[in-house]
């Protein structure tokens, strides 16, 4: 066991990337990392690591800003609850904690958004505390390297392999094991095709041995994925302004903002969605023209949701109630699909 601990340390230390979060203990910027880390690469997650602590510098700066902006800035990031759950913790936390957060792993479960390996991460990485950090890369390592073929997705899967990944860690230094491991599943021991021929552990690895590499770690199959279809009118006055609304509901997308939507059962074809338009749509304007800008859907991708997206160009005559700029309307938070559509395509 100590083998273990000692060999993936000493690889961490060779082989470990260069990452902002990991120059500092700073429990704010650790707390920002991991948020942002979660379900995202570290190549994708990096940048925006990187403004959000050029724009907010500290806790107390992230809980002035408005919703908006926060949202603006994470935008293409994804899994946007946990930007809005960014934004309130970091308002808890300047207003009731005075801008320190808990130094342990059992007050940091109580803040909003952060869940065991967020608060282990912290706890770890901040206040060198003794606790485990078990993510995908952690399970993929332990999984193969002992064996273990306890199905990741069972409620039982972290204790166990929080218990075993305890037992190996070196109480006096927590947060480098636990940093190395992850490094290690991220690196080395990748999901796909894992060079185990140049692996530090290729022959103590019980997975390699018994040639069970590509099968472990165990995972159930993945819930039913929805699909949806999305026909967003971009609409265009006389004085080229459209028209924004703000997702309200709860659901994807909650509080950024989206064209005037019409959600169908299916791809609808261009009479269908003509003749609701004009029948449901910009009653006090007259429709001069309805245009499909994209023929083909732009399938965009949720973790439990398929999105089937077509922009439909409306013009009409006169004056839009309600109607916004191209320019005011870049400075809201989208979506990325809408995002780029408007930086591609809008009103082109």
């Amino acid at each position: 066991m100590m083998n273990f601990s000692k060999a993936l340390t000493r690889w961490y230390l060779e082989n470990k990337r260069d990452l902002p979060w990991r120059k500092t203990d700073n429990p704010y910027l650790i707390w920002l990392s991991e948020i942002m880390l979660q379900q995202t690469r570290v190549a994708q997650g990096t940048p925006y690591f990187l403004s959000f602590t050029n724009a907010f510098p500290t806790v107390f700066d992230l809980a002035a800003a408005n919703e908006e902006q926060v949202l603006k800035l994470w935008q293409g990031l994804g899994y946007y609850s946990r930007a809005r759950n960014l934004h309130k913790t970091a308002q808890f936390v300047a207003t009731e904690l005075s801008g320190k957060f808990p130094d342990n792993y059992i007050d940091l479960l109580k803040l909003k958004g952060v869940g065991e390996y967020t608060a282990a991460a912290i706890a770890s990485f901040s206040y060198n505390e003794v606790v485990p950090v078990v993510d995908g890369n952690v399970f993929r390592v332990l999984s193969r390297y002992f064996d273990v073929e306890t199905d990741i997705a069972s409620a039982s899967a972290k204790k166990e392999f929080a218990a075993l990944a305890f037992e190996l860690m070196p109480k006096d230094n927590p947060a480098l094991f636990n940093q190395g491991i992850m490094e290690f599943g991220a690196l080395q021991c990748v999901p796909k095709n894992p060079n185990c021929g140049i692996c530090i552990f290729n022959s103590s690895c019980a997975a390699l041995q018994k040639k069970k590499v590509d099968q472990l770690p165990v995972k159930s199959k993945k819930l039913k994925v929805r699909n949806r279809y999305f026909n967003y009118l971009v609409v265009s006055d006389d004085n080229e302004n459209t028209l924004i609304q703000k997702r309200t509901a709860k659901g994807i997308w909650h509080n950024l903002y989206e064209f005037p939507l019409i959600e169908t059962e299916k791809t609808e074809d261009f009479d269908c969605i003509a003749e609701q338009i004009q029948s449901d749509y910009f009653i006090e304007n007259k429709i001069v023209s309805i245009l499909e800008i994209n023929p083909e859907s732009i399938i965009h991708k949720l973790s439990h949701q398929h999105l089937h997206i077509k922009f439909w160009k409306v013009k009409v005559k006169g004056t839009i109630e309600n109607g916004i700029s191209s320019e005011t309307l870049k400075t809201f938070p989208f979506p990325i699909v809408i995002h780029n559509f408007i930086e591609k395509d809008f009103l082109s």
